[in-house]
């Protein structure tokens, strides 16, 4: 019998074994509303923006939406991860209008990265950051120049801009170490809200987006959102004079929320359906008188304050109004003896 040897020769192709990557199972997402001021004045004004993050971050995330707790329609899809974290310093109140340069802020990143940038990148809006309770609605607008990396993921923030896009009139005396920190870049979008149902609640569901919406991985939340991109800007240079006969004169300056970085006009446009404020008297902490005006003035005359029976020292606040909105958010000042 005879064998043809070439049969007993070892194959040139190598067998390999398929590699299998460990099975990593999806973990909840953490999000982030805002329902903050207009940024640019591109965006729907009554929406409100939205940041996740997640370890390990699953490609993409997808936000639901139902006014009931079943039928949840699609909403957004955030393909990226936001850069999000908190504060590890308080930051005090600060002028705006001006660089605060006082004590660095120290924030500490859950995800995400920061970097400095040249004083006119941060003059056309770049490092825009947003600094709150977690609420969806207490944000400040700020941004910085500066950022030095102290620690992994660690910065320390100087050079900011403080109370950007009228979110002066929600800065608190200090923001507390803990403070949520978003960077508000073009990653964080806005999400779908009809006019219509700003201020009614709603449930949201929120997970990785390869995942079924009723994945245990989702989390559940209710929400209702003001639209604070319709709401008015609190009004600027408040100032109080009094008069020899004891009156009160006061005067102030209306803001704008849309189109007022031109310079080439002598008043920033009304942006809204007409001009109309209301000013309160407050009194140690209770409202003794409400005036709806249409004018930037106001005179509190002596025979008024007899009829409120108040002597001072008060305090006075006005707001602008919004027939959208309402009244929108208060500048005030403190009126004391001569």
């Amino acid at each position: 019998m005879r064998i043809d040897p070439e049969i007993y020769k070892a194959s040139p192709l190598s067998d390999e074994l398929v590699g299998m990557k460990a099975f990593v199972a999806p973990m909840p997402v953490t999000p982030v509303f805002l329902d903050i001021p207009m940024l640019t004045g591109d965006e729907v004004p009554h929406a409100p923006y939205i940041a996740a993050s997640a370890n390990p971050w699953p490609g993409s995330v997808a936000l639901y939406s139902s006014l009931t707790d079943q039928n949840f329609g699609l909403n957004t899809i955030l393909p990226l991860r936001a850069t999000l974290g908190s504060t590890r310093s308080p930051m005090l109140r600060a002028t705006t209008g001006l660089f605060d340069r006082g004590d660095a802020l120290e924030v500490q990143l859950a995800s995400g990265q920061l970097e400095s940038v040249e004083e006119a990148a941060l003059l056309s809006g770049a490092n825009l950051t947003a600094i709150g309770d977690g609420s969806s609605d207490n944000w400040e607008i700020f941004q910085f120049a500066t950022a030095e990396l102290i620690a992994p993921r660690t910065y320390l923030l100087r050079d900011r801009l403080r109370g950007q896009a009228g979110s002066d009139g929600l800065m608190p005396d200090v923001w507390p170490t803990g403070s949520q920190f978003v960077l508000l870049n073009s990653v964080p979008q806005q999400i779908d809200l009809s006019r219509n149902m700003r201020r009614v609640t709603q449930n949201y569901r929120i997970g990785p987006a390869q995942r079924p919406v009723d994945d245990p991985s989702f989390r559940q939340m209710q929400k209702a959102f003001d639209g604070n991109g319709l709401r008015p800007y609190a009004p600027a240079h408040l100032r109080a004079v009094i008069q020899p006969d004891g009156a009160v004169t006061m005067t102030w300056v209306r803001r704008t929320r849309v189109d007022g970085d031109a310079w080439e006009s002598f008043e920033v446009p009304l942006g809204e359906e007409s001009e109309s404020y209301m000013l309160r008297v407050v009194k140690d902490g209770a409202i003794v008188r409400t005036d709806v005006l249409t004018t930037p003035s106001y005179v509190y005359s002596g025979a008024a304050q007899a009829s409120d029976a108040i002597t001072l020292p008060f305090t006075v606040e006005v707001g602008q109004v919004s027939a959208t909105y309402g009244v929108g958010l208060w500048a005030s000042t403190r009126i004391t003896a001569l």
